[in-house]
């Protein structure tokens, strides 16, 4: 096990160098001036070219690539254009509210998604099953800002029973992780139903009820520990995208993490942030992967990575 994920975390350096590349690049393809995005378009021309000078903007191009490689190597992505706070700070401040939120909308996922998939698959057909069906193909369909908008409407509008936006308490959280974790509830209903589906008709299955164990403890014991691994990709990729893609959540209901992070980055071309946590998340993506592969092997013994 140690020597995969020592391979895995070697095999990871091209693609994060990649990434470390192409946000490098950013600065040149974005469009505009930055120290006048910095200083605004009345400064004169001894601040702008101090600036140029302090951001080693008129370095050759393999000199500036080298400083930002060493800068990253170190654990400085820069400061940011219009704060001057080191971007780091940003993200450590930053990244565990989205965490909390991509939390919270993982373990409602896992909770209705997997429970409405098991009882789907014990009854096909049923009231139950129709019902988990038609709420996977909506939840699937909805666009993520839709919903969000919709339950707002609902719950903080009409109901007035939580919050519209903000962060605080868990009223405060219960919107956005729903919003968030709608798509995942779809999919993984659907796939754990398909997967439990297989499982149950399966020749072990025969074998444990003949030999007069109950149904819960069939579908609890034996189906669902074989029908789990399509379900550990879901969730493991639904919680990479959730750490790294939650923008428009964050901005529908004013959450203080990455994602909204990135938006205020973007909207005053702030370059310096946006490649820092273009590289930071590009990492945790990675990270998440890696340990994805790694809960395969503890759900299932059958699956080495020797």
């Amino acid at each position: 096990m140690t020597r995969f994920i020592v391979r895995r975390l070697l095999l990871s350096v091209p693609t994060l160098f990649g990434v470390l590349v192409v946000a490098f690049l950013l600065l040149y393809i974005a469009p505009g001036d930055p120290v006048e995005a910095m200083v605004g378009e009345r400064a004169d021309s001894a601040t702008m070219a101090r600036l140029r000078a302090q951001l080693r903007l008129d370095d050759p191009l393999p000199a500036r690539f080298a400083h930002y490689v060493g800068s990253v190597v170190t654990g400085d992505l820069g400061r940011s254009y219009i704060t001057n706070r080191p971007i780091s700070r940003d993200i450590r401040e930053r990244f565990p509210k989205t965490l909390q939120l991509a939390g919270a909308a993982m373990l409602l996922a896992t909770v209705i998604g997997v429970t409405l998939g098991i009882l789907s698959a014990r009854r096909p057909g049923g009231f139950v099953d129709r019902f988990a069906l038609g709420l996977a193909y909506l939840g699937i369909s909805f666009p993520v800002y839709w919903v969000g908008l919709l339950l707002i409407l609902l719950f903080a509008v009409t109901l007035r029973w939580l919050p519209p936006s903000g962060y605080g308490s868990l009223r405060f959280l219960a919107l956005p992780a729903l919003t968030l974790g709608m798509r995942s509830i779809a999919f993984l209903a659907r796939m754990t139903r398909s997967a439990m589906l297989d499982a149950l008709g399966a020749d072990f299955i025969r074998t444990a009820r003949a030999k007069g164990l109950g149904e819960w403890a069939v579908t609890a014991k034996h189906a669902l520990r074989n029908a789990v691994i399509p379900v550990i990709t879901v969730l493991g990729l639904d919680f990479g995208s959730y750490l790294t893609g939650s923008i428009l959540t964050e901005t529908i209901f004013s959450w203080p993490g990455i994602g909204r992070y990135v938006v205020n980055a973007i909207s005053r071309r702030d370059l310096p942030a946006i490649q820092g946590t273009v590289l930071f998340l590009s990492t945790v993506f990675v990270l998440v992967n890696l340990i994805t592969d790694l809960a395969y092997a503890k759900a299932d013994p059958r699956v080495s990575y020797e």
